[in-house]
């Protein structure tokens, strides 16, 4: 057997990288066993490889590959590691083991790119669940100091509306404007509305009964307990109903939680 012409055929590269069947494996191994010299190609090999990934790996000091890379020219005798297979020599798998080397390593750094990929969208994430909660914040301040302003405003009149038959612990108050005709009104005394059901505020003309409403009370807990409701001109009284999801045309007067007059 010409031991030189089988080395050089390049198979026993390819049985490094486990790139052979298993028939072919078992005949490399027994010509290894039969040949020191193809049993000692593949180990050098193998140690050229481990080389090689140890001088890319990110872990390596810019000193221990020089090193390394001193190792490797000093085993083959020249000023720079050989570019170009020899029959004879370890450089003919080089290009192999840079390929193997170069799939690691770009395999790591995706690895790399994923993760911070994935810091990245967590802190957008973040950011964006951050900005809600300040614009909600906001939303809140805004509400509270549009109600403090309705309460202390001396041009308001102050119209109380008590609890009625449907609800007779319910109670809330109408702040009427007397220079603008804004009309605000305070439900904190009513009890939560039920789910599909609404709040509806109606001013009332009382001779003869004419009732119009002048708005729906719609996110009580996020927009607190005052709601701004449509202006009205001379109402006599107001009442509040509960009210299917979206408001009625007319009062459903046995749902009447609160009334007062003006």
């Amino acid at each position: 057997m010409d031991t030189s012409a089988y080395i050089a055929s390049g198979i026993l590269e390819l049985y490094v990288f486990g790139l052979l069947t298993e028939d072919e494996n078992r005949e490399v191994h027994a010509f290894a066993v039969q040949h020191p010299e193809i049993d000692a190609e593949i180990l050098d090999i193998e140690k050229a490889v481990i080389n090689l990934s140890y001088a890319v790996s990110p872990q390596l000091s810019a000193a221990n590959y020089e090193r390394i890379r001193e190792k490797l020219i000093e085993k083959h005798g020249n000023d720079t590691i050989p570019l170009h297979p020899k029959p004879n020599k370890t450089a003919q798998y080089l290009g192999w083991a840079a390929a193997v080397v170069f799939m690691f390593g770009f395999g790591y750094q995706y690895i790399k790119y994923n993760e911070a990929t994935k810091e990245v969208q967590s802190a957008s994430a973040q950011r964006t669940k951050f900005e809600q909660l300040l614009a909600q914040s906001e939303k809140s301040n805004k509400a509270k100091d549009q109600a403090l302003a309705v309460l202390r405003s001396t041009d308001n009149t102050i119209i109380k509306l008590e609890g009625q038959e449907a609800s007779p612990k319910a109670y809330a108050e109408v702040y009427m404007n007397k220079t603008n005709g804004e009309i605000y009104v305070d439900v904190a005394g009513l009890p939560e509305a039920p789910e599909g059901k609404v709040y509806q505020v109606w001013a009332l003309k009382l001779d003869p009964l004419t009732p119009t409403s002048i708005g729906i009370i719609n996110d009580k807990d996020e927009n607190g307990s005052i709601f701004k409701m449509d202006s009205y001109n001379g109402p006599q009284a107001f009442g509040i109903t509960l009210e299917p999801a979206g408001g009625s045309k007319s009062p459903t007067l046995e749902q009447l939680y609160t009334l007062g007059k003006v």
